[in-house]
């Protein structure tokens, strides 16, 4: 029997205290992708306007690891008020002025600081900064800073989700629960990486033969063979990855999702490429390219500055699976189908007992 859903769990926030460490070599990879057991020839990223994309620092010397690859070890914030979409409002305008970046910070955090009261239960931490080249939006191209439109086949499946959504609100019982709710994935976390409003951080630990990323946000370590070994067939939840260097940059090639995740409409079909590259001793340039021909009508291309931080990095704390929140969920739904008004006399679980 299928149980109603009436009410949405929020997982809780721990602090805990991170270790970090050293990155790879690199063999040429596979020049083949698999999608669906068909084999097929990797592309490069399709590049787009390289406007306000931050360049080396000048008298500069990159950092590397022991065996000679660049250093990109260690805890990196992607935090910042810059929109992943360019605001209609300032369509042709793709990078602001001084005066007008800082005054839309300015408008932001006061608009924030409304009800984001310090160690509040409402408060969040989607950064305070404008990215520091004052691109109007994280997407480079398509150059109207806007996402490229979706294909029908998307919109048919977006306006299927809606309908569900309409007619039984969150599911109609546990099985429709999401992957957040079960504490499996947060889309924010990547990959891609997109900034949200906690947790924006990000941890590499670096090998000669593998690159590790990790993400606090669920609790994803993405493990990235650098020895340039062949693709398998198996559909995961973070797909499979391939990395190698090109020149200074650190390029990381996914295919093989599963169709069970859904980054911005897409599925089993996305093709990722992301590029890292340290262009100063606190600063990693971030840019991904997305392609999915049965969701959006092009690639399209985004860049994220990371700033050097310092840990502890903050705990998700969600149990896989969600169970306890789960439980609450459905004894909450038993109670409105009682009609009771009190729950106090329906024991939720040991540590509510009588409160």
């Amino acid at each position: 029997m299928r149980n109603t859903l009436r009410v949405r769990a929020v997982p809780l926030l721990v602090v805990i205290v991170l270790w970090g460490s050293g990155l790879g070599t690199f063999a040429e990879p596979n020049p083949y992708r698999r999608i669906a057991g068909r084999a097929q020839p990797d592309r490069g990223p399709q590049r787009g306007s390289r406007v306000g994309v931050e360049g080396p620092a000048s008298n500069w010397t990159l950092p590397r690891t022991a065996w000679g690859d660049p250093d990109l070890s260690g805890t990196w914030n992607y935090a910042t008020m810059t929109p992943l979409e360019r605001p209609q409002g300032l369509a042709g305008k793709s990078v602001f002025t001084d005066e007008e970046a800082a005054a839309f910070e300015r408008q932001t955090i006061e608009r924030q600081s409304v009800t984001n009261n310090t160690a509040g239960p409402d408060w969040w931490d989607p950064g305070t900064r404008h990215l520091m080249n004052r691109r109007t939006s994280l997407i480079l191209d398509p150059p109207d800073g806007r996402l490229p439109p979706q294909t029908k086949d998307a919109m048919a499946r977006a306006a299927a989700r809606a309908e569900t959504r309409r007619a039984h609100g969150i599911g109609e019982g546990p099985e429709d629960l999401g992957l957040n709710e079960r504490c499996l994935q947060w889309s924010i976390a990547g990959p891609p990486m997109l900034p949200g409003v906690y947790n924006n951080n990000v941890q590499f630990f670096q090998f000669r033969d593998y690159v590790v990323i990790f993400n606090e946000m669920i609790h994803d370590a993405r493990i990235v063979p650098m020895d340039g070994r062949p693709r398998g067939n198996v559909q995961r939840w973070m797909g499979e990855a391939r990395g190698r260097w090109a020149v200074d940059t650190l390029v990381v090639d996914t295919i093989n999702f599963t169709d069970k995740t859904n980054f911005r409409g897409s599925g089993e079909h996305l093709h990722l490429i992301e590029r890292f590259t340290r262009v100063r001793d606190d600063t990693v340039e971030y840019e991904f390219t997305a392609e999915d021909p049965t969701t959006w009508t092009r690639p399209w291309t985004a860049s994220i500055s990371l700033t050097k931080t310092e840990g502890p990095v903050f705990e998700y704390a969600c149990h896989e699976g969600n169970a306890r929140s789960v439980e609450g969920i459905l004894r909450g739904a038993r109670t409105q189908e009682l009609g009771e008004a009190d729950i106090r006399h329906l024991a939720i679980g040991p540590s509510l007992q009588g409160a």
